[in-house]
């Protein structure tokens, strides 16, 4: 179960990444239309602990320490947290834009450009990692 998690947490990093080169490249870093967007300060924090969380997990396989597991689980809930408010951001324009004549307009939010296919897999793997993580570290498995 441990090593699943840390094979779901990995996938799961690499579509985040994707989806944060988009959002850079888009000019995420430099938005400042008025409205509901994905922040930097946001996006960078769910990026951290993400990362954070991972790095703890490792370290958590290498130790078999359970307080670093349940220290892992707790950051993950976190970022998971901050990425469930960056799917609602992003749904909610989504949604906005698909009824609004003026979609195209230049002034679209950099998340706005997100393939849904890799908002929906980032999406499941982060669940399927939560859920991994937390049977892990309950013991589930060992």
């Amino acid at each position: 179960m441990e090593w699943a998690a840390l094979i779901s947490w990995i996938v799961t990093a690499g579509g985040g990444f994707v989806l944060l080169g988009l959002w850079l490249r888009r000019g995420g870093m430099r938005q400042r239309q008025p409205g509901r967007q994905i922040r930097p300060p946001l996006i960078l924090s769910h990026f951290a602990l993400a990362a954070t969380g991972l790095v703890l997990w490792i370290v958590y396989l290498v130790t078999d320490s359970d307080a670093l597991a349940w220290t892992a689980f707790a950051v993950l809930v976190v970022a998971a947290l901050l990425g469930w408010t960056m799917f609602a951001i992003w749904w909610q324009r989504r949604q906005r834009r698909a009824t609004d004549a003026s979609a195209s307009t230049p002034g679209m939010p950099a998340e706005q450009h997100f393939p849904v296919s890799i908002v929906t897999l980032h999406g499941l793997l982060a669940v399927t990692t939560v859920l991994l993580v937390l049977l892990a570290a309950a013991g589930v498995g060992a």
